[in-house]
């Protein structure tokens, strides 16, 4: 089949990647420009060097509704369309332009962490799987019947770093079976619509999102410290004023009550932080800290850092 490939940093990497591996043509490759954004500076294979190194033409967009765009991609005559991290909707001049339409490919297990960050969301909530999915685009975002879907567990002690690589990994298989079921005329049987009671959309992430607050459980706090795991932004609080980066941590071993944020006591070799808006009965356990990043970027373990026990982590200075 012709093909023409829509999606951005290491996942559009990836699916262009197995696209040019495969028996298919790349005929049309469009991408987004750079872009300064924290998040899509981390993970950022790019797309447009490697399809110019394979002589497939390329168009750099931030969106796609211009008029040039839409003719180029008449003229290339794709069979289908194949996105994966595109940032913004596909009108449905374009979704539904080639023959067999637009196969998204995303990485979540749809209906559920539908839109962006699925994987950091995913672990910060606590799910036990995350996975890919390939599925067909249609006006909603997300929301296409599904073809194809993988998963990988998540292991107590994974990093959003460990998730993305195993679920990234997944992409190139995904791609090849679903266009060889497409290409085949097999595919008939295999598209399920999506159970849209379960679907749950989630917004880009940014700094904003990686604040810890103290009233959240120390379990939820672990997961996200867990999720804002190198390269992405961690996880973070202001201690006297500074801003002061949580780069590891666990649940501790004992309850400790009082005020969320109350630095309270060394547990092992790691400092325990108050933590849950109910910590004040005594029944929480609290955030065992256990290294720590300053402003400057020097990395030390907590009990360097906190030398005396008391006074408070906060949400701001």
């Amino acid at each position: 089949m012709r093909v023409a490939m829509f999606g951005y940093q290491t996942w559009g990497h990836r699916t262009l990647q197995a696209l040019l591996d495969s028996d298919h043509e790349v005929v049309l490759v469009v991408t987004h420009p750079k872009s300064d954004h924290a998040y899509e500076k981390i993970w950022d294979d790019d797309v447009a060097e490697l399809a110019e190194k394979n002589d497939v033409p390329v168009l750099l967009r931030n969106r796609p509704d211009d008029p040039e765009l839409l003719a180029v991609l008449r003229e290339s005559a794709p069979d289908i369309i194949v996105a994966n991290n595109w940032r913004t909707w596909l009108p449905p001049k374009l979704f539904d332009l080639p023959p067999h339409g637009t196969l998204n490919i995303h990485d979540s297990l749809l209906p559920s962490y539908a839109g962006f960050s699925p994987i950091i969301w995913a672990l910060i909530n606590g799910e036990p799987r995350v996975g890919v999915t390939a599925h067909r685009m249609n006006g909603e975002l997300d929301a296409g019947d599904i073809l194809v879907q993988r998963s990988v567990a998540v292991g107590p002690t994974d990093t959003a770093t460990d998730l993305f690589h195993r679920t990234v990994d997944l992409i190139a298989p995904i791609v090849r079976e679903s266009l060889d079921l497409i290409a085949s005329g097999k595919d008939a049987g295999h598209w399920q619509p999506q159970d849209r009671s379960r679907a749950s959309f989630f917004h880009k992430r940014s700094l904003e999102d990686s604040r810890i607050d103290w009233t959240w459980p120390a379990e939820r706090l672990e997961r996200l410290v867990r999720a804002q795991s190198d390269p992405y932004p961690n996880a973070y609080t202001f201690h006297r004023g500074e801003r002061l980066r949580i780069v590891q941590a666990e649940v501790s071993e004992g309850h400790y009550g009082g005020t969320p944020g109350r630095i309270f006591i060394r547990e092992g070799d790691g400092v325990v932080v108050v933590a849950g808006a109910d910590a004040h009965t005594g029944r929480r356990r609290g955030l065992l800290v256990k290294r720590v990043r300053t402003e400057d970027g020097t990395e030390l373990p907590a009990t360097e850092h906190f030398r005396t026990m008391g006074g408070y982590l906060t949400s701001h200075p």
